[in-house]
């Protein structure tokens, strides 16, 4: 099937509260922009440097966001246009966003990674440190970024046992910080749990995401 024919057909699936992320990493301007002309808005990529040459590229109603891990020394490449960026994962990056931001005369949209999964390759604050971050002075004295809601990624395993009680681990993590929010002004946006890709999206839906990320099902192998 065609990018645009994948594109729809994954859309058909998913329900209207739930965002979808088309992960458009190492692919030519060419395949996005099939994805573009069949209504796709939101493009995730993995390596800054990409991004801000698509971006340069590409129309400019176009949502951006960094999905991979992000190098504080980089996050002045992107801070001119991107939407939200998805893995932030310490109380420096966050500075280092929202020093950038200001630069721009912005203000950043976050979500902040957890650590869900039995692999230490994962990047991402444990619950433990996402307190003790949101509780700090320096978060709360921050003004250009936003934090929106929490993103995660679960263990690479076909045992989906497994990924649902990490993904519900991460919903419930998600259910107390909304609680949260409600008497603390920085959380007040927080409203996305961005989780789930193309193998377990239906999974992290039923899990309570609303933010998915799709990459190989609309575009292909890499």
């Amino acid at each position: 099937m065609s990018i645009a024919k994948n594109l729809l057909s994954i859309k058909s699936t998913l329900p209207e509260h739930v965002t979808l992320v088309a992960v458009s990493k190492t692919k030519p301007v060419a395949d996005l922009m099939e994805a573009y002309e069949a209504g796709q808005r939101i493009f995730g990529e993995n390596k800054i440097q990409e991004m801000a040459e698509k971006w340069e590229q590409m129309p400019k109603d176009i949502q951006w966001h960094m999905i991979g891990h992000v190098q504080t020394n980089k996050v002045k490449f992107m801070a001119q246009f991107v939407n939200l960026i998805h893995g932030v994962d310490s109380l420096k990056l966050l500075q280092e966003i929202n020093k950038q931001a200001q630069k721009n005369n912005r203000v950043i949209d976050c979500l902040l990674q957890i650590h869900i999964a039995e692999e230490e390759t994962k990047f991402g604050l444990d619950e433990e440190e996402l307190a003790s971050l949101l509780s700090s002075n320096e978060f709360q004295e921050m003004k250009n970024i936003r934090i929106v809601g929490l993103m995660g990624m679960a263990t690479f395993t076909d045992n989906k046992d497994q990924i649902r009680k990490e993904f519900t681990h991460l919903k419930s993590i998600f259910d107390g910080l909304r609680k949260d929010a409600s008497s603390k002004d920085a959380l007040q946006c927080v409203s996305t749990l961005s989780m789930g890709m193309s193998g377990d999206h239906q999974l992290a839906i039923e899990c309570g995401s609303t933010m998915v990320r799709i990459g190989s099902s609309i575009f292909g192998g890499r």
